[in-house]
């Protein structure tokens, strides 16, 4: 009853595409943290793996156990849909229909061409009663056994999380529930407030009230930016470059600059354009456009730039982008990392988006580190040749920079690949931008 109860609540009227959605974007985080070292290696070491869930809906777990896991086929309950969104009812039986798939395993398994299944069943679980005759070895785990396992640690995961979405940061357990709502008026109070000082207030005031109200920052100060430039001859304003954290990247730039700075965007909502304490200007996505407006920008003064094109919450640096290597001949890397303690400011949907800046402020405890790095040279070295080639090793240079800073392992991942994953497309915005 329990079950049907919580299943009420959290399907009823959600498209089906949406709780699909959340499947592969938001519950594998949890997933993983939960997961048992002792259970992935008898997974592991399976060639076909059929995972039978009583507990959860099948939508809740298949994209996890697929993606991240590998496994062949997933049973379980179903959810009722009618005209696309689920009534928060569950089907009293389990479908056995997956395609064949079980069929196929548990034949082979009973001619003996199998290598022998292996069955890992909770206690009281159906499993247990449904597959043992064809499990070569099954085993029963009960409370006890689970509190002495292991959690897996990231560095093993079968999969990398790289990528996932939703707001909360944390494991929501009923006691951290009923914590959540009783902090959420003051937290919402302390959010306007932070909003506030940072948009009305100058950094040396603002700054400070923030640190009052629980925000962290902590600057490690590299080279001055403005002796930097009287020694290289540069003439127009510097180009800073950082790994992308939040929205609130160019912002927390410009407060421990303590200074004017535009801040180059793409998809950031035009309610938080017209909130912005800072000056931005938007792209196109037009390679020769782009180049032309940051040139006009840099001359005017500095910039600011995040490479990577979309923001990444875990310690993974993506893709670069080349274009900012073609506008000067140096630039200067600067390391973010962000910390919050119960809501990410940060999602794919489009229409969230703005409220980004304001969950990030919604955290009790929100940290920001920046770290101004070394210049670096983006002129081609000896060997390279100039043009669009040189640019490209510039930005993996600026990039293996910023990964040994922080700490963060380099991907091949892209823009276009944390949408597709995360909400189905590829992260385009419609319209044409406007500087």
């Amino acid at each position: 009853m329990r079950l049907k109860a919580m299943v009420m609540v959290s399907f009823f009227a959600l498209p089906e595409k949406e709780v699909v959605r959340i499947g592969k974007a938001v519950l594998p985080k949890f997933f993983l943290e939960g997961m048992a070292m002792e259970g992935l290696e008898v997974v592991r070491n399976a060639k076909k793996v059929v995972v039978f869930s009583p507990l959860f809906p099948r939508v809740m777990v298949e994209g996890f156990l697929k993606e991240y896991i590998g496994v062949n086929a997933v049973i379980g309950r179903e959810v009722i849909a009618v005209a696309g969104r689920y009534v928060g009812l569950l089907v009293d039986h389990i479908d056995m229909d997956d395609g064949g798939f079980v069929d196929e395993v548990m034949e082979e398994t009973r001619r003996g061409n199998g290598d022998g299944a292996v069955g890992l069943a909770g206690v009281g679980s159906k499993m247990h009663h449904l597959f043992s005759r064809y499990c070569k070895e099954t085993y029963v785990v009960c409370d006890a056994d689970k509190k002495e396992w292991q959690p897996v640690p990231r560095e093993k995961y079968p999969k990398p999380l790289i990528f996932h979405d939703g707001r909360l940061a944390f494991k929501l357990t009923p006691c951290a529930a009923v914590a959540m709502y009783t902090y959420l008026p003051w937290g919402i109070f302390l959010a306007v407030f932070r909003s506030l000082a940072f948009g009305l207030l100058p950094y040396r005031v603002s700054v400070p009230l923030a640190a009052f109200t629980g925000m962290r920052s902590r600057l490690i100060a590299g080279p001055s930016p403005d002796a930097t430039r009287r020694n290289s001859g540069t003439a127009g304003g510097r180009l800073y470059v950082c790994n992308h954290r939040t929205l609130l990247d160019p912002i927390t730039v410009a407060a421990v600059l303590n200074k004017p700075i535009t801040a180059v965007t793409y998809s950031v909502s035009p309610v938080s354009e017209l909130i912005a304490p800072i000056r931005t200007a938007r792209l196109t996505r037009d390679r020769d456009e782009d180049r032309r407006r940051m040139e006009a920008l840099l001359a005017r003064g500095d910039l600011v730039v995040c490479p990577e094109g979309t923001t990444c919450r875990e310690p993974y640096l993506l893709r670069f982008s080349p274009l900012f290597a073609e506008l000067t001949g140096e630039v200067t890397p600067v390391a973010l990392e962000t910390r919050v303690d119960m809501f990410y400011g940060t999602s794919t949907k489009p229409a969230a988006k703005w409220l980004d800046p304001f969950y990030f402020m919604l955290n009790s405890r929100p940290e920001y580190h920046v770290e101004f790095l070394q210049p670096v040279s983006t002129a081609p070295v000896d060997g390279e040749a100039g043009g669009h080639g040189h640019s490209i090793n510039a930005a993996n240079r600026v990039q293996r920079v910023l990964g040994e800073a922080l700490a963060f392992e380099l991907t091949e991942q892209t823009r276009k690949d944390k949408y597709e994953m995360l909400a189905g497309n590829k992260g385009n915005v419609k319209g044409e931008a406007k500087i």
